[in-house]
């Protein structure tokens, strides 16, 4: 399978990305062949386009062999095992660093000309290239997204070698790709029109683009104290006994309820996926908290990551100031992987009033023996395709002794990436929550 040009890999890679649709997303294409894969993806999803200015550091004497890579602001990221392999000098590095160096300042003065740099604090970055081979490039754009106070980080690309998201490693909060063949010598094999994209092209892009971000919702108003704009979720800080955790607090006005999401291991409460279907319960008339689980001290330790126990008083004890500050309003539970299992065992406590839990792509089968203990209605979202998941599934609700319901998915991979497929999971978890959290009049 190949693409006709970069233009249909946009299209094509911007299905995979329709679950960040409505999420405050900023796309980011890396000059110049990333540039019009990504405008093709920000017209998708209403987003507006920016740059990332990177330079791939080429071997001397073979510089399509990538030994590293330079951009804005002073990002460099180098590939030990090929300066070893190509017997590069520190000397040869550090020159050739130089003269990379300087095309990011010339291109970064031509660019930012048309397009002033765009604020990524506390967004989506999507970071956009027509390929991935060393993916020295891409490591580099992500460090240049993170220190500009991204809060979470999409690296998206049409095609990449098997394992291709080893190579950025941390670089990246989640990988998105629409391609990745067995068989892959370079990215030109991929595309039937290769041919370099110019600095006029790059710029046409940057001026044609969609330049406000995506609608706020105007049905989703923030806390009467909390003095902001209607339409974006309020930062709160939900206590969790003594710890002080971070949390978006969003209520419409007469809410049916609240909805408290448990993101799964290596997330956050800034889960492109789990806002998604948060702002599809908005839009339903239910309030939603989504709040970090864990302090990023703890998050250091990985093991705190899997203690379902951890996690599970963690959101017992943030549904109680939850209930403190909110005061009659139900509430609900919103799982996804471990999450799942958290929420789980949170509503197995005793007097732990939950009126319904929705898990999606979770591991009830975590919540052991706590699982026939729950009591609140429960319903299991799981994609048709996630063979492993779907049969702990199977066998967590088979010991669940409340009302309870097996959701699938067609044609639904373990993260809904799939195109419609998490927009089919939100409704299922829409629908659930308005039966179960509603007091009866």
């Amino acid at each position: 399978m190949t693409f006709a040009d970069r233009e249909e890999a946009g299209e094509r890679l911007a299905d995979r990305l329709e679950y960040l649709r409505d999420q405050p997303v900023v796309v980011l294409g890396l000059p110049r062949g990333g540039v019009p894969v990504a405008a093709q993806v920000a017209s998708r999803l209403g987003a507006p386009l920016d740059v990332i200015i990177v330079r791939k550091v080429g071997v001397p004497f073979q510089p399509e062999l990538a030994m590293g890579a330079v951009g804005e602001d002073g990002a460099a990221v180098t590939s030990p095992d090929v300066i070893e392999m190509a017997g590069v000098t520190d000397q040869e590095l550090s020159i050739v660093q130089s003269r990379e160096r300087a095309e990011v300042t010339a291109r970064a003065a031509r660019y930012r000309a048309v397009r002033p740099r765009l604020d990524l604090a506390g967004k989506v970055a999507v970071v956009v290239d027509d390929g991935i081979a060393t993916g020295a490039t891409a490591k580099a754009a992500c460090q240049i997204a993170r220190a500009h106070g991204a809060a979470r980080i999409v690296l998206a690309v049409p095609v990449a070698p098997p394992g291709w998201e080893e190579r950025i490693g941390a670089g990246a909060d989640e990988f998105v790709c629409a391609l990745e063949p067995p068989q892959f010598f370079a990215i030109g094999q991929f595309y039937d029109d290769f041919s370099q994209t110019s600095e006029e092209q790059v710029i046409d892009c940057l001026r044609s683009a969609v330049t406000s971000p995506p609608r706020a919702r105007a049905d989703v108003t923030q806390d009467a104290d909390s003095g902001g704009p209607p339409g974006l979720d309020p930062e709160v800080e939900p206590m969790a006994g003594a710890t002080r955790l971070a949390g978006d607090l969003a209520v419409p006005a007469g809410a049916a309820g609240i909805v408290i999401f448990a993101h799964g291991s290596g997330s956050s409460r800034h889960s492109p996926r789990n806002r998604y279907v948060a702002a599809t319960l908005n839009d339903a008339g239910l309030g939603t908290l989504l709040f970090d689980l864990l302090t990023p001290a703890e998050e250091a330790d990985r093991s705190n990551v899997f203690d379902i126990g951890l996690l599970a008083a963690r959101l017992s004890q943030v549904t109680t100031w939850l209930r403190a500050r909110q005061r009659a309003e139900p509430i609900g539970y919103f799982g996804a992987s471990t999450g799942a299992a958290a929420a789980l065992c949170a509503a197995a406590e005793p007097g732990a009033d939950i009126a319904a839990v929705v898990s999606r792509g979770g591991r009830p089968d975590l919540a052991g023996s706590r699982l026939a203990e729950v009591r609140a209605p429960t319903l299991l979202i799981v994609g048709g395709d996630d063979a492993a998941v779907l049969d702990l599934n199977r066998r967590a609700l088979a010991e669940l002794r409340c009302e309870k319901d097996l959701a699938v998915v067609p044609g639904a991979t373990h993260l809904f990436e799939e195109p419609g497929t998490l927009a089919e999971a939100a409704t299922l978890a829409r629908d659930w929550f308005l039966r179960y959290l509603p007091r009866p009049s």
